[in-house]
């Protein structure tokens, strides 16, 4: 049951931290990663990207040198 809740807060402080960096609400993915723990990694993930998309645009060039 302590692993449950000490894997529940890392992903919540996880969740927060890339949430943030990505200038996503931080917020609301602490609290989903805190409920959800490491199960939400896929739909995060898509939400990401999702949003990447939307501040880059669909028909612009990124290149990662």
């Amino acid at each position: 049951m302590v692993v449950l809740a000490v894997l529940s807060v890392l992903c919540a402080i996880y969740f927060y931290i890339e949430a943030f960096k990505w200038g996503m609400s931080a917020k609301k993915w602490a609290l989903a990663g805190f409920i959800l723990g490491p199960i939400l990694l896929p739909m995060f993930s898509i939400a990401r990207h999702v949003h990447w998309r939307n501040a880059v645009g669909f028909n612009n060039l990124y290149l990662a040198a």
